[in-house]
C-alpha cells in the first residue's frame, strides 16, 4: 500500500509540472501575439472579463513563470487569492440578487443605480413598456419643497420641472415634503424619479396627467390628497388656464398614453389613488403598495364613454395591503391584465367591472378577508347576469385563499385575452418574492436598492 500511495504522489507531481510547463508554452505564445498586433490596433481583450473565469488564474500563472520569480507557494497563495475574491463578489450578491421581478431585477442589482438612473426607463414592462420618461432629456434637481405659485412656479420646484416643453429626468436634492396648492399638471417626456431620498406629495393637491405622452413616476409616497381648484394652473411654460375642481386623485390620468407608474407608497385621497379615464392607454401600473382607501384605482371613465375600449393596462407586482375596501381595480370597456398581485385585504370586493371589460387574471395571490359575505373576488357591477355571463373575466394560476373564489364569465375568445395579455405570468406561489419590495424603496448611494 505504502508503494502504491508514493506512486501515486510521484505521478500527480509529474503530472503538475507538465500543466505549468504547458502554461508557461501557452503565456509565451500569447504574449508575442500582443506585442504583434500592439502597434497597430492596439491590445485584443475578449468579452468575458478574466477576473471572473479560470481564465485569470492561468494568465497570472503563466506570467509569473515566464518571469521565472514564482514558486508553488506564491502559486498557490494566487490561486487561493483569486478564489477568494469570487467568492466575495458572490457573498455580496454580484450574481444571486434576483428576486424574479423582471423590473426589479433589470436595475436593483447595481450599487451604483445613482450613477445610471436613466436605465431605469429601459426596465418597463406590460402595455407601458415603451414609456421612456425624460429618458432623453437632461436632469433637472428639485431643491425647493414650496408650492407658492401655480402660474410663476419658481425654479428649482417640482411645478417648475415637469411643465417644461423639453424631456427631463427629474431627481430631489434631499428629503422633503410638497404640499402642492393646486394639482400638478405634468408635461410630456418627464421622469419623476425619488430615488434615495424620501419624498411626500401630501396634505394638499396631487398629480394630473392629462393629454400628454411618456410619463415615469417612480418612489414618491402620495397621500392625504385633497380637493382643489377653481384657480388658474401653467401647464407649460406658454400656457397656463382656469380649473375647475379637481377630485382629489392620488394620481390621474387623462387622455394620456405610455405611462408608467412604479414603486409608489399610496393611501388615504379624497378619491381614487390611481384613475385612468378618457381614452388613456399603454399603461403599467407595478410595485405600487396600496393602503388605507376606499376606492382603489378607477380605470375607464364610465359606462357611456365608448372610447375606453381601446384601453389597454397592465397591474402588475402590486401590494394591496391593509385598510383598502374596493377597486382593484375597477374596469370599463378595455383590456385589463392583472398579473401576480398580492392582494392581503379588501372588505367589499378586490376586482369589479362594468360595460365589458376583459380582464385577465393570471397568477395573483387572493386572501380573502374574514366576513363570509366578501369572499368574492370579483364584482360586476349594476348588471345582470344574462348580459355579464358574456364579458369575458378569467382566473388563470391565481391562488385563491380563505375561501375566497372567482367568478369567471365569457367565451374564452383567444383573441380578447391576447388583447389583454402584456407580459408571461408566473406561478402564485412566489408572490410574494415577486412583491416583497413593493411601495418606495430604501436606497441609498453604494448599495443596492
Amino acid at each position: 500500500m505504502k508503494f502504491h500511495s508514493h506512486l501515486r504522489s510521484f505521478a500527480f507531481i509529474i503530472l503538475v509540472m507538465a500543466l505549468l510547463l504547458t502554461v508557461a508554452n501557452s503565456f509565451n505564445h500569447n504574449h508575442n501575439q500582443i506585442h504583434k498586433e500592439k502597434g497597430t490596433r492596439g491590445y485584443i481583450v475578449g468579452e468575458a472579463k478574466l477576473e471572473n473565469s479560470s481564465m485569470a488564474v492561468t494568465e497570472r500563472l503563466g506570467d509569473a513563470l515566464n518571469q521565472n520569480a514564482v514558486v508553488p507557494d506564491e502559486i498557490a497563495s494566487m490561486v487561493d487569492m483569486t478564489i477568494h475574491n469570487y467568492t466575495k463578489r458572490r457573498n455580496l450578491n454580484f450574481f444571486s440578487c434576483g428576486t424574479g421581478n423582471p423590473i426589479d431585477d433589470c436595475w436593483r442589482c447595481d450599487k451604483l443605480w445613482y450613477r445610471h438612473r436613466k436605465r431605469l426607463a429601459d426596465c418597463a414592462i406590460g402595455f407601458g413598456h415603451n414609456s421612456v420618461g425624460g429618458r432623453d432629456g437632461r436632469y433637472y434637481v428639485v431643491t425647493d419643497p414650496s408650492d407658492t405659485d401655480a402660474v410663476n412656479p419658481k425654479q428649482g420646484t417640482l411645478r417648475h420641472g415637469v411643465i417644461q416643453d423639453r424631456p427631463l429626468w427629474i431627481v430631489f436634492k434631499r428629503d422633503m415634503v410638497i404640499t402642492l396648492k393646486q394639482e400638478l399638471i405634468m408635461n410630456s417626456f418627464k421622469t419623476i424619479d425619488a430615488r434615495g431620498f424620501n419624498i411626500h406629495i401630501a396634505h394638499g393637491a396631487c398629480i394630473t396627467i392629462q393629454y400628454i405622452t411618456n410619463i415615469i413616476i417612480h418612489g414618491l409616497n402620495i397621500h392625504d390628497c385633497i380637493q382643489t381648484g377653481n384657480a388658474m394652473v401653467r401647464s407649460s411654460p406658454s400656457h397656463f388656464g382656469w380649473r375647475t375642481m379637481a377630485d382629489g386623485d392620488g394620481i390621474s390620468i387623462f387622455g394620456a398614453s405610455h405611462i408608467w407608474i412604479d414603486h409608489n407608497s399610496l393611501s388615504n385621497c379624497a378619491d381614487g389613488l390611481i384613475d385612468a379615464i378618457i381614452g388613456s392607454t399603454a399603461i403599467t401600473i407595478s410595485n405600487n403598495y396600496f393602503t388605507n382607501h376606499n376606492e382603489v384605482m378607477l380605470l375607464g371613465h364610465s359606462d357611456s364613454y365608448v372610447r375606453d375600449k381601446y384601453m389597454q393596462v397592465t397591474v402588475a407586482y402590486n401590494h394591496f395591503g391593509e385598510g383598502l375596501v374596493q377597486r382593484m381595480p375597477r374596469c370599463r370597456h378595455g383590456y385589463f391584465h392583472v398579473v401576480n398581485n398580492d392582494y392581503t385585504h379588501w372588505e367589499m370586493y378586490a376586482i369589479g367591472g362594468s360595460a365589458n371589460p376583459t380582464i385577465n387574471s393570471q397568477g395573483n395571490r387572493y386572501l380573502a378577508p374574514l366576513n363570509i359575505f366578501a369572499k368574492e373576488v370579483t364584482k360586476r357591477v349594476k348588471t345582470e347576469e344574462n348580459t355579464w355571463k358574456r364579458w369575458n373575466w378569467r382566473s388563470d394560476g391565481d391562488l385563491l385563499l380563505n375561501g375566497a373564489y372567482f367568478t369567471s364569465s365569457g367565451a374564452r375568445s383567444a383573441a380578447s385575452y391576447g388583447r389583454a395579455s402584456s407580459l408571461s405570468a408566473k406561478s402564485s406561489s412566489v408572490v410574494g418574492t415577486l412583491t416583497s419590495g413593493a411601495g418606495v424603496l430604501n436606497c441609498r448611494r453604494g448599495i443596492m436598492c
